[in-house]
């Protein structure tokens, strides 16, 4: 069959034969055991429900045992012969190529180059899925191709629920993922329910189709890192010898290396997993693995002596990092963490002093202990980073739920008050003042063409439309814009791209319209291929998050999900092609909701209107949240924003004397 006739078969009439387990693909861990026997009956019948009868004698068994060996059933036997990357554009079937593009989108969020766990339809984040089964993304699949411009497909936390009759304005698909009732989202919720096959955690831009591989963080850690050596810099000094130390290179936290080369630094980022080290080494995100903690010593001393910019990767626990460079003396500059502590009992975090293939023994079997070691190890963690911040190493939460899983194993992180944290979020720090506050966020787009020459055409129109902006910017975001031109200039020499021909930079609402207006203008004129607009959900808008998004809106509704939901509804009637709302995100389940959009641009007409009217919405919804919590930048960003287009009208905070309190 045919690259297009295995799409259009959908879940096939007659049952592929069992694959082998394929040891050299890095795979999820196995999930604990969490069902009861009336559940895994219960998970069965759901999974079965996608076959037709005469299957379910010879997959109950098949099933059963993936249940029993992986936690969940991801039915690998269904898993697709052809190679999974993101076609041009025109190589897929179908009616309307707003769906064709939204499988291009999903192919490239399941490329071996781009996921995490591939076979078991994970994207990044140690459980941020596009679906639970490989049944659902046939059947997806199939449905997109068959999809008209009347039509809207609703995915139901990876299950397509169907096509539905709709409108061309409407958007073809609309994605949930999680969205639990509130007392049933903490972390053993999702194992459950997960394992019965009825809710995923669909990350951010995971289980919304918009994940564009380490490339999408690598341009916020390099702002990120420029800022914070900004906040630690005297006499105007850059990075050069000083070392940046954190942990994780799976699914996106590989971006921190190669955005600590962009910045200038050295950077040290701890790893325990030696498939994904070696895969992000091969990749190019890393410049050096080393093993051995005392020749990783020997290695930074002569890096910090030179002024090298070089990343390294250490295939151990950094814990081990942070306590033997405050014996050795090593003086550490900047220090984060990246690791899945969203996620700190299924893989997202690894005890010290376990190894890698024990510690996921542990997991399964042990699950107890093994939340015990790792709460032990974040105390230990804690420790070492105090030390170091003692003598004036400059540490920020990178809004991967350290600082809050840290708090709950009864570490040393509690500021004086017993309410805040000792350390602020990066959003507190850098990103919610210098960016978002301004409405600058993750704007990205992707060549569906899949021609390196059409991203070239796009990032040079980008750049231009940055710099003719930055001719008349307000002193406010000169700073915001210059980095991104600069960024914009140096994507290509940085080699950014894995998978689809993508791009990011953070822009505001009227850089994000005019970019998008001039791609849609140069489709018309033939010069380049449609594109797919998006963006990722840690935005403006996008996400209600207190630890991290939102977690400088200071008047006591940042535990609010307005916002978000908000931004999702009107995303929906404003133009965008899909949209998604998830419960999950980079911070834990229960503790975010975030939501997203795609669009694609065909150089139409009606294309312009609808990404005039969507982005201004998309991103001015956030501002004036952030405002209305009296944040000055917003202030200032929204009243520009009035000034622009008289049919906004926004509610402006008056300010309250402290004297009279």
């Amino acid at each position: 069959m045919t690259f297009q006739e295995q799409i259009l078969e959908g879940i096939p009439s007659v049952l592929p034969q069992p694959k082998p387990y394929e040891s050299t693909i890095n795979h999820a861990p196995k999930r604990k055991e969490i069902l009861t026997d009336d559940e895994k009956k219960l998970a069965l019948k759901n999974a079965l429900r996608y076959f037709e009868p005469e299957h379910h004698a010879e997959l109950i068994k098949e099933f059963s045992d993936e249940l029993e060996t992986y936690g969940r059933i991801y039915m690998y036997r269904l898993r697709p012969d052809y190679k999974m990357y993101a076609r041009p554009l025109s190589e897929y079937p179908g009616k309307s190529d707003q769906a064709k593009a939204i499988m291009l989108m999903i192919q490239n969020n399941l490329d071996y180059a781009v996921a995490q766990h591939p076979h078991e339809l994970i994207t990044y984040g140690g459980n941020g899925a596009v679906f639970s089964n490989w049944a659902q993304y046939r059947l997806t699949m199939k449905y997109l191709a068959e999809m008209t411009n009347e039509q809207t497909l609703v995915m139901y936390s990876g299950h397509p629920m169907g096509l539905f009759p709709s409108h061309a304005e409407a958007p073809r698909v609309v994605v949930t993922n999680g969205m639990m009732i509130p007392n049933y989202s903490k972390p053993d919720d999702w194992e459950r329910f997960n394992a019965l096959g009825v809710t995923q955690y669909g990350q951010m831009t995971a289980g919304s189709y918009m994940y564009i591989g380490p490339q999408g963080i690598v341009h916020g850690t390099t702002i990120t890192v420029l800022n914070a050596g900004r906040k630690i810099a005297k006499n105007g000094e850059d990075l050069a010898g000083k070392v940046f130390v954190t942990s994780g290179l799976g699914g996106m936290s590989g971006a921190q290396p190669k955005a600590g080369n962009i910045a200038g630094c050295i950077t040290v980022c701890a790893e325990v997993n030696p498939k994904i080290t070696h895969i992000r080494h091969s990749q190019g995100w890393i410049n050096e693995v080393i093993e051995n903690i005392d020749e990783l010593i020997l290695r930074v001393r002569k890096a910090q002596q030179n002024k090298e910019v070089v990343s390294i990767a250490y295939l151990g626990n950094v814990v081990d990092v942070w306590e033997r460079f405050y014996d050795e003396n090593i003086y550490i500059d900047l220090g984060s963490d990246q690791t899945s502590l969203h996620n700190p009992w299924a893989g997202g975090y690894y005890p010290a002093g376990i190894s890698f293939e024990d510690a996921n023994a542990m997991m399964a079997n042990e699950p107890v202990l093994f939340k015990e070691k790792v709460q032990e190890t974040l105390r230990r963690h804690a420790a070492a980073i105090n030390k170091h911040t003692a003598k004036g190493t400059y540490f920020f939460d990178y809004g991967n739920a350290f600082l809050l899983e840290s708090s709950r194993a009864g570490a040393d992180v509690m500021a004086p008050n017993g309410i805040d944290f000792r350390y602020p979020s990066y959003v507190q720090d850098i990103m919610g003042p210098m960016c978002f506050d301004y409405g600058f966020g993750p704007f990205r787009w992707v060549c569906t063409s899949g021609n390196p020459d059409d991203l070239a055409k796009t990032d040079a129109i980008a750049c231009q439309v940055l710099e003719e902006m930055m001719q008349t910017a307000p002193i406010e975001i000169q700073q915001q814009m210059a980095d991104n031109i600069r960024w914009i200039k140096g994507a290509q020499e940085n080699k950014l791209v894995v998978g689809s021909q993508a791009r990011i930079l953070y822009a505001d609402a009227e850089g994000r319209t005019k970019i998008a207006e001039a791609f849609n203008q140069a489709i018309a004129r033939g010069e380049i291929g449609y594109v797919v607009l998006g963006r990722d959900h840690h935005d403006v808008s996008g996400t209600d998050s207190p630890y991290r998004e939102t977690s400088n809106i200071y008047d006591g509704s940042r535990f609010t999900a307005d916002m978000a939901i908000h931004n999702v509804i009107g995303d929906s009637f404003r133009g965008a092609t899909w949209v998604s709302i998830h419960n999950g995100g980079g911070v834990g389940w229960g503790e975010v909701i975030n939501g997203g959009f795609g669009m694609v641009l065909d150089g139409t007409k009606e294309a312009s209107k609808r990404l005039e009217s969507m982005l201004f919405w998309d991103v001015n919804n956030g501002i004036a949240r952030r405002s209305w919590a009296r944040n000055e930048g917003a202030v200032f960003a929204i009243k520009r924003a009035m000034e622009s287009q008289p049919l906004l009208k926004v509610t402006i905070p008056n300010l309250v004397d402290e004297s009279l309190f």
